[in-house]
């Protein structure tokens, strides 16, 4: 039986949450590491939106929605247990407010958006977090679990965009609980850097 193969984009936050959980449910499989320019034909046709993370199982059934994979992944193995954690709502809200006020903070001219109002309005959602973490070390309870794995890459993107600026926010908790995930070796194994995939080739292994 062959392994799963999984469209990739490194530094795609939905890419990267993803691979976080198919590393720590020791999910082997095949990643393919693409440009969103040059989307290669064998993505689209598993999946037609032509968006990232893309898993398609060996029996063929395609997973194209980044929460799903992960989903996925720990249903089958959960050693950490991060299904115990796992905060729909919360997910949700990362999911939908905060990516629609960071891409229009980070992409501004994409968007001709006004980055401040959007970074401001991003901010109030993260004092929520800050708010959260205030009685806990992470967002449900005393380890970290799926909802922190979910979120952590968007506010990584986020805080990247200025990082002055973030370190100068009153958010000492989502700091910490960010900075922790970022020197994580979880972090440095799903951010290996991998060349470009092309067709006919054998994509990479995720371990």
């Amino acid at each position: 039986m062959t392994d799963p193969i999984l469209y990739s984009f490194r530094r795609c936050p939905y890419a990267m949450r993803a691979r976080l959980a198919l590393h720590v449910s020791h999910t082997q499989c095949e990643v393919r590491e693409i440009k969103l320019r040059e989307k290669p034909e064998a993505m689209l046709e598993a999946s037609p939106k032509g968006t990232v993370p893309v898993l398609v199982l060996s029996d063929g059934q395609v997973v194209d929605e980044s929460i799903d994979i992960m989903r996925w992944a720990l249903s089958r193995h959960d050693p950490e247990g991060w299904l115990e954690g796992d905060d729909a709502e919360l997910i949700a809200a990362n999911d939908g407010p905060f990516k629609h006020h960071l891409d229009r903070y980070k992409y501004e001219t994409r968007h001709n958006s006004d980055p401040v109002q959007h970074r401001s309005a991003a901010l109030t959602i993260l004092q929520r977090l800050e708010d959260r973490l205030s009685d806990q070390p992470y967002l449900c309870g005393n380890k970290p679990m799926l909802t922190d794995m979910a979120i952590r890459p968007f506010i990584r993107q986020f805080a990247a965009t200025d990082r002055a600026w973030f370190d100068a926010q009153p958010l000492p908790r989502l700091q910490a609980w960010l900075d922790e995930f970022l020197r994580s070796e979880l972090f440095s194994q799903v951010m290996i850097k991998r060349p470009q995939w092309q067709a006919g080739e054998m994509g990479g292994t995720l371990f």
